[in-house]
């Protein structure tokens, strides 16, 4: 980039014109994208489970005429605009609820017991819907460029493995040359877009402890193997110990979400079990860190007798935008009338990372956030979206397929794009 706004903004301005076509076709697509969403708000379906969901895009996509493949499970990929491409970009939404009991007394809340879309996925969905048949409309500007267009709805996002290593495995990033997604932020406003070069969420593993021994009464511990206590020292003390054997600047975090032992209060249990999540920014240290993982917890076990079997998966590694697909995504935000703002490196994993470890790419974070309204929270049953996020998120993405095709055709030897 230049140190000169105007000069930054003239490769865009051939593009301005598709831009505001777009954007016009989405503001009348919205109605119908808030409808979607807020069926598939209240008909939530888990992990690998999306088939009413998935049904539902691609008797759409295909009623406007939109090339469709639906994945093995769950899931589809679409493609439109140019047939033989000089620049084919991937926009994905990912389709999975969680096992989270709804809170919000929405006339749109879930129906299904137990499950709801409290990470916003239901958003993610209209918004990439909205951006394809936006860029369907115009798809004879869009061939007229080179330009392709490949949409990846995604099954499985919040398990381990993610849905991601499916579509990779399937194709889905066969010929892509750039990739885009945006994920809610209930922390910031509707109407502004979070944009961060570099990592922008952590490697995120599930860990479990499993511990075993001779349990017996209570009035007698040191007949026993003292498990419930042993656990306790798991929960404390592992993390302690890897805060002394890894560089600070890995910034990793051990946190337990789930204890199981015992049934009654005068009985030390023979078994147990403590479970949690194992994150950190550092991608290096991430790839190394299971056997001294292994070495903790069996050197913090060990004064107890008891025996333990260590189940580490690992998960996701951070997502690492591109410095260039972040500036397409800049350009996308200010030329379809949205606000780019700083946003900082969160603990949280997202399996958009793979797709990222081979082809250039971003995640923007979508401000999702009534302005002067509460600020709620991902993974929880009370989660609001703000109804303009799912217009705002279209537009954001159909504004980086034209501005990344500007970018592509006037640096196509830049590193990294």
């Amino acid at each position: 980039m230049t140190d000169d706004p105007a000069l930054d903004a003239e490769p865009l301005m051939d593009a301005e014109p598709l831009m505001d076509a777009l954007c016009a076709t989405i503001t009348a697509l919205s109605p119908e994208l808030l409808e979607l969403q807020r069926d598939l708000h209240a008909h939530p379906e888990l992990s690998r489970g999306e088939t009413r969901t998935t049904a539902c895009l691609a008797q759409r996509l295909r009623a406007a005429g939109v090339d469709v493949r639906e994945l093995e499970g769950t899931g589809l990929v679409a493609d439109l605009g140019a047939e033989s491409p000089a620049y084919r970009v991937a926009l994905r939404a990912d389709l999975d609820a969680l096992p989270v009991a709804e809170r919000t007394g929405l006339p749109w809340a879930s129906t299904a017991d137990g499950i709801a879309h409290a990470c916003g996925h239901d958003v993610h969905v209209a918004v990439v819907l909205g951006a394809g048949l936006a860029l369907k409309a115009h798809e004879e500007a869009l061939r007229e460029r080179g330009i392709a267009v490949r949409l990846v709805f995604q099954p499985a996002e919040e398990v381990i493995p993610g849905g991601a290593v499916d579509v990779i495995a399937e194709g889905g990033l066969t010929g892509v040359d750039a990739m885009f997604a945006v994920h809610c932020d209930p922390s910031l406003d509707v109407g502004t877009v979070g944009l961060r070069e570099g990592p922008l969420t952590a490697a995120a593993d599930r860990v479990s402890v499993h511990l075993a021994g001779q349990g017996g009464h209570t009035s007698r511990p040191h007949l026993t193997e003292d498990l419930v206590f042993a656990l306790g020292k798991v929960i404390t003390e592992v993390s302690t110990v890897l805060s002394r054997r890894l560089d600070p600047r890995t910034a990793f975090a051990l946190v337990w979400g789930e204890v199981h032992a015992g049934q009654a209060a005068n009985v030390i249990p023979a078994s147990g079990t403590v479970a949690g999540t194992l994150r950190m920014v550092d991608a290096t240290t991430w790839s190394t860190i299971g056997p001294l993982l292994a070495e903790t917890v069996q050197q913090v076990v060990a004064p107890y007798a008891v025996t333990a079997v260590l189940e580490h998966l690992p998960g996701v590694p951070p997502v690492v935008n591109t410095p260039e697909a972040i500036e397409v995504l800049r350009r996308a935000a200010t030329g379809t009338g949205l606000q780019p703002v700083g946003t900082p490196q969160s603990l949280g994993g997202e399996d958009f990372a793979w797709y990222l470890r081979q082809v250039p790419g971003a995640m923007a974070r979508l401000g999702t956030r009534s302005p002067g309204g509460p600020t709620f929270d991902l993974h929880q049953g009370d989660l609001v979206i703000d109804q303009a996020a799912v217009a705002c998120g279209a537009r954001l993405l159909a504004g980086a397929v034209v501005a990344g095709a500007v970018k592509a055709a006037a640096e196509p030897r830049i590193a990294g794009w």
